[in-house]
């Protein structure tokens, strides 16, 4: 981490050169575009960060594709989340962020090697903390966080299927229910089921035929609560596969990726579905999970840090140990985004300066 002398120093500087990732248009890995270019000087109120890690999510896999809810117009930088220093800071702002590590939930503009941030949606990151690893607390660990402990209200004893339980959110999902003592059953292709099951969770092919059969003869009742990112049919055979009082949290739709058409009809489609599951006499329920949801309100900002700084504090005690897949420099991000793309992948790929 560089000296706050040498940030201090920075804070007067008028321009800094960045090296970004562009996403252009609608292109394979390959048409990613890196260039530098000169980024101003923080203004009020702003921060400017030296990014140290920053996450590949499935986000960008829907951009990439032009699949993504309110993305921006192309071209624009992708990146959901980072971790990086502080080195220059706006008028306005504390000089005590000088020199301090911090993370950020962005949406997009993560994938460069300098940022200009708002210094109000800083999360503090504890300074002996790898990057990496806080870099997957932030949209994959905060999604786990809040699905499981605010949205299922999930209890000791229970039970909860996984799917992709070998992924940046499914890791660590599967660590926070296993601590709050809950049984995980999870889905994930064969070659990650042996590292599963020494994570303490019940492997299960997601490519099986009879998957709802095979969870139901684990859990006879069927499961107190379902997380699923794919969308489609799947929802329906989740809903299915819930126990009494049981809850489904779908949180996106992986399903919808390679598909033609409106990029909106499948979420309006899986919104009827929850809205009409929520109204029946069957007394269990359903919900979609966005992470952005109040955001502006002060108690959106609020409940980030408080998830992020649980998160950060399960990290220093132990209890969670983030799965990083790979790290790629931020240049080769080609190769990068084929390995999160591949369904390979065993955690989250970590991009780094």
């Amino acid at each position: 981490m560089e000296s706050v002398i040498e940030n201090t120093t920075q804070a007067n500087q008028t321009s800094f050169n960045t090296t970004e990732v562009i996403m252009p248009g609608i292109v394979e890995a390959e048409g990613l575009v890196v260039e530098t270019r000169t980024l101003n000087s923080p203004a009020a109120g702003q921060v400017c960060v030296k990014m140290e890690a920053s996450g590949i999510s499935f986000a960008e896999q829907s951009m990439r594709r032009g699949k993504y809810y309110e993305q921006p117009k192309f071209p624009f930088v992708p990146g959901y989340d980072l971790v990086g220093t502080v080195i220059a800071i706006g008028p306005g702002v504390d000089m005590s962020l000088l020199g301090k590590r911090v993370a950020a939930l962005t949406k997009t503009g993560g994938w460069a090697s300098h940022v200009l941030l708002s210094a109000s949606e800083l999360l503090p990151v504890p300074e002996t903390m790898d990057p990496a690893e806080a870099e997957t607390l932030i949209v994959s660990g905060i999604t786990a966080w809040q699905m499981l402990h605010v949205r299922a209200r999930i209890q000791s004893g229970q039970t909860i299927l996984v799917h992709g339980a070998n992924g940046g959110v499914g890791t660590i999902l599967t660590q926070l229910a296993i601590n709050a003592g809950v049984r995980v059953i999870g889905t994930a292709s064969a070659r990650h089921h042996q590292a599963l099951r020494a994570q303490g969770v019940e492997p299960i092919d997601y490519n099986d035929s009879n998957l709802s059969e095979t969870v139901l003869k684990l859990a006879p009742g069927g499961v107190d609560a379902v997380f699923d990112h794919l969308g489609g049919t799947s929802f329906a055979r989740s809903f299915r596969m819930l126990a009494k009082g049981g809850v489904l949290i779908c949180y996106a739709i992986a399903s919808g990726l390679n598909s033609n058409g409106n990029i909106l009809l499948p979420f309006i489609k899986a919104l009827v579905q929850i809205a009409w599951w929520n109204i029946m006499p069957n007394g269990r329920s359903a919900h979609f999970y966005n992470i952005w949801e109040g955001k502006g309100s002060e108690k959106f900002q609020l409940q980030l840090k408080e998830s992020f700084t649980e998160l950060t504090s399960l990290i220093e005690r132990g209890v969670l140990k983030p799965q990083i897949a790979a790290r790629f420099p931020l240049t080769d991000i080609v190769a990068a985004m084929k390995l999160a793309e591949s369904r390979t992948a065993y955690g989250k790929v970590v991009l780094v300066p």
